[in-house]
């Protein structure tokens, strides 16, 4: 049971539901043209965000690299033709603190990107996942 998850969707209007999460939280998704809410291919990309982003960052706290602050800009290209599957998407990692090194930077993408983050090793199993990430080093400022 553990590793079960659920959620419960209830239609409010014209291709707009309301979410439940398992853990009790709500989310608004809407396939309409009213616009109330996030579109749920949307939230494949905030679950590649958040799922990749709390491990990268964990995994960087262990390496003692001290970050303080970390913004994740994912853009995504879908498939022109139904399902219009995302093909392509582009992760933009940027990452602020003191002395932080490259290699370790590099080094957590990798480890959680093809080992922890779910989000991400399913997502790219139908679409080319890029990660690049930039630095912005405060021991300079």
């Amino acid at each position: 049971m553990a590793n079960e998850m659920s959620v419960h969707a209830q239609n409010i209007g014209d291709r707009r539901f309301a979410i439940e999460t398992g853990s009790g939280h709500r989310i608004v998704l809407d396939a309409s043209t009213e616009n109330q809410g996030a579109r749920p291919m949307e939230m494949l990309l905030v679950a590649l965000a958040g799922c990749s982003g709390t491990g990268i960052l964990s995994i960087l706290q262990k390496m003692r690299q001290n970050v303080t602050d970390y913004e994740i800009q994912i853009d995504g290209e879908r498939s022109q033709d139904d399902p219009k599957i995302f093909t392509t998407i582009r992760v933009n990692h940027i990452f602020t603190g003191s002395n932080l090194r490259p290699e370790n930077i590099q080094r957590a993408i990798d480890l959680d990107t093809t080992g922890y983050c779910g989000a991400n090793v399913m997502l790219s199993s139908s679409a080319t996942i890029i990660h690049n990430f930039q630095i912005r080093d405060t021991a300079t400022e």
